[in-house]
């Protein structure tokens, strides 16, 4: 069967998402539960979505976005990969609630904590603070800075780039996200370094 013109058109590509999304998944096969509920914020294009829900069939996914082309794109990527745990995509902004979400076992949140206010970091700890069930797990994906410092020219160029686009985005300190984390109740494993220059961080809320 011939799939649609607009469908295909609604497909959004993001090439990062296809670099990473194999390293991100051999992490999250680590921490997340076999079963339940997962709530993916930022879902951007809906790439990484499918990928990981085809990979992880027990989980439900829940996606989100803010951005109506991000959700369309969602939606578009879901009935190309014809997967039914993947559920139709939220408007989900963080710092808006109530969230249309009350418990989840999991979430998911990759490539948002830069590329939004430092606000928007508060409320999606705050969210998961109040949503993720006991043992529930936060995983968070992006580049981070150690100690005050860039781990490698790249990010530096890239926090600059950021900086200019919109000036309350930029690479974050991994200690104030680890620490603004715990004030939510959500612990930190050890990070996970990843390609590029990237972590990978694990929040755990108490069982």
């Amino acid at each position: 069967m011939t799939e649609p013109t607009a469908d295909i058109t609604a497909r959004r590509m993001a090439p990062a998402t296809e670099r990473n999304r194999a390293p991100i998944l051999a992490v999250l096969r680590q921490i997340l539960p076999v079963s339940g509920t997962l709530l993916e914020i930022a879902s951007g294009t809906g790439q990484h979505a499918v990928h990981f829900a085809a990979a992880l069939p027990g989980l439900t996914w829940q996606p989100s976005d803010p951005d109506a082309t991000h959700r369309e794109s969602i939606a578009a990527w879901t009935a190309h990969a014809q997967l039914a745990n993947v559920l139709p995509p939220l408007d989900i902004d963080v710092r808006r609630e109530p969230w249309p979400v009350d418990r989840v076992d999991a979430m998911v949140c990759i490539n948002m904590v830069h590329i939004s206010p430092w606000a928007a970091t508060g409320a999606l700890f705050a969210g998961a603070g109040r949503r993720l069930a006991p043992g529930g797990v936060l995983y968070l994906y992006g580049p981070y800075r150690r100690h005050g410092a860039h781990t490698a020219p790249s990010n530096e160029a890239f926090d600059r780039q950021l900086r200019v686009a919109d000036a309350d985005w930029g690479v974050r300190d991994m200690e104030d996200v680890v620490a603004l984390g715990a004030t939510h109740g959500l612990a930190c494993d050890e990070p996970v370094p990843m390609p590029a220059n990237n972590f990978s961080l694990v929040f755990r809320k108490p069982a």
